[in-house]
């Protein structure tokens, strides 16, 4: 009964000093709360239950190669509206609108950067933008790494997280899963090692081209990875799918991935396998 003897009044409400917004994530895996500054040190990998939540792809980056060392590459490529394609919407609209809200031409990022002092070719693809679809300038940015990883001899390593082929741009998208695979031969003539990282969600042309084809395949925890979704399978098939299907943990029993790796360990992972793979 203390309360009825405060010696203070209540404090009023210009008085209080309120939480301010913001300072806080809720793990939509394990509803946990957290601190929203350690979910960002933590690369936005739940501090509680190890969940991957997406990664924005210059974050990607500034935590996997050495500091200040990338220099982005082909950065003035942008997608054109070569077919004149419109839903509810004109295509060039929505590259515009894309632009505007990200301030990026497409989704993806090239360029040469150092990983533990060596230098490499890294490809990181933005989901934000257009789901990270893979359309001609995607397509030709990832030929071109290929192809200046094997001339320089150097080792190439994309981050993928994609829903396919870019319908805007049908027939033409589509064509770029041949043309980043052809680019990734030439890179294995030159006996350069090219290592895929499947981040959420990794599907359609992206994961049945160059994505599945890494010396070295590593599936991020939890990751979707296949060509079709699951939905889409199982109502194609009328049967259910087994728990996990085209997860991570799902492919890795059946030899779809060489490996699983959190955010925390890829980079002295990848370090240690190109060690191996290609001795400096």
């Amino acid at each position: 009964m203390a309360w009825l003897n405060r010696e203070k009044a209540p404090l009023t409400k210009g008085q209080r000093t309120d939480t301010p917004d913001g300072l806080w994530e809720r793990c939509t895996n394990c509803s946990e709360i957290i601190l929203k500054r350690d979910f960002s040190l933590n690369q936005n990998v739940c501090t509680k239950c190890g969940h991957h939540f997406s990664l924005p792809a210059v974050e990607r980056i500034q935590h996997f190669l050495d500091p200040d060392s990338f220099e982005e590459m082909d950065a003035e490529l942008c997608s054109t509206d070569p077919l004149k394609f419109s839903d509810n919407k004109a295509y060039s609209v929505r590259l515009a609108e894309t632009y505007k809200r990200t301030g990026q031409f497409d989704a993806f990022f090239a360029g040469r950067g150092r990983l533990s002092g060596r230098s490499v070719q890294l490809g990181v693809f933005d989901f934000q933008f257009m789901g990270g679809s893979m359309g001609s300038v995607v397509g030709e940015k990832i030929a071109r790494l290929y192809l200046r990883a094997a001339a320089q001899r150097e080792p190439a390593i994309i981050f993928s997280s994609s829903g396919g082929a870019r319908m805007q741009e049908g027939i033409l998208s589509l064509m770029q899963m041949a043309k980043t695979c052809a680019a990734l031969a030439k890179l294995r003539e030159a006996r350069v090692p090219f290592i895929s990282v499947l981040t959420h969600p990794t599907t359609g042309g992206v994961a049945a081209s160059f994505a599945t084809l890494g010396d070295v395949n590593i599936g991020e925890p939890g990751a979707l990875i296949g060509f079709a979704g699951p939905r889409v399978i199982q109502q194609t098939i009328r049967e259910k799918l087994p728990e996990g299907f085209q997860r991570s943990e799902y492919l890795l029993e059946h030899g779809m991935l060489d490996m699983i790796c959190d955010r925390e360990s890829l980079r002295p992972q990848v370090t240690k396998i190109l060690g191996m793979l290609m001795p400096l």
